[in-house]
């Protein structure tokens, strides 16, 4: 049963570590520039915070994520894994809406602000920023969901279950 528990845990860092990973490269991959009325726009995911601030985090979560693989090996630190994750999948999830909220403003824009859309004019810009939030929410999921079974894990001794 443990062996089970162990495994179910290193498959969900996995998932966990190559969805922060791939959100990672792909919003640092993503530029694009168009040319219009002989001015050249260029859109890079580091002309914006919002988008700074989701890559530090899902390059964070993939450091952290790449050592807690390694360390939840052994048992002695379990729990401090376990605490530490809940700061991860918050932190994942911040960034994750402030990139999210940038992102919709680009593909929408704002009327009453004035901000008009762009990604008409850089397609290839806003679909490698789609991919790498549709990433970097799959792993804000897979951190919850985390969480939730490290939780489950921690606590059954506590709690045991009669027949």
């Amino acid at each position: 049963m443990a062996k089970t528990k162990r495994i179910i845990t290193i498959l969900l860092r996995l998932l966990a570590l190559g969805a922060t990973l791939s959100a990672t490269v792909v919003m640092v991959t993503s530029h694009d520039s168009r040319e219009v009325l002989n001015i050249k726009f260029t859109a890079k995911y580091n002309n914006s915070p919002s988008f700074k601030f989701y890559v530090i985090a899902e390059a964070i979560a993939s450091g952290y994520g790449l050592v807690a693989l390694f360390l939840s090996w052994k048992s002695s630190v379990d729990r401090l894994i376990v605490i530490m994750d809940v700061p991860i999948a918050m932190l994942l999830t911040s960034s994750t809406s402030a990139a999210l909220a940038v992102a919709e403003i680009g593909k929408k824009g704002n009327s009453h602000a004035g901000w008009l859309p762009i990604c008409d004019q850089v397609p290839k810009f806003c679909d490698h920023v789609t991919g790498s939030l549709i990433a970097g929410f799959s792993a804000a999921i897979v951190y919850l969901v985390l969480n939730l079974y490290s939780l489950l894990v921690v606590l059954a001794p506590l709690f045991p279950v009669k027949p």
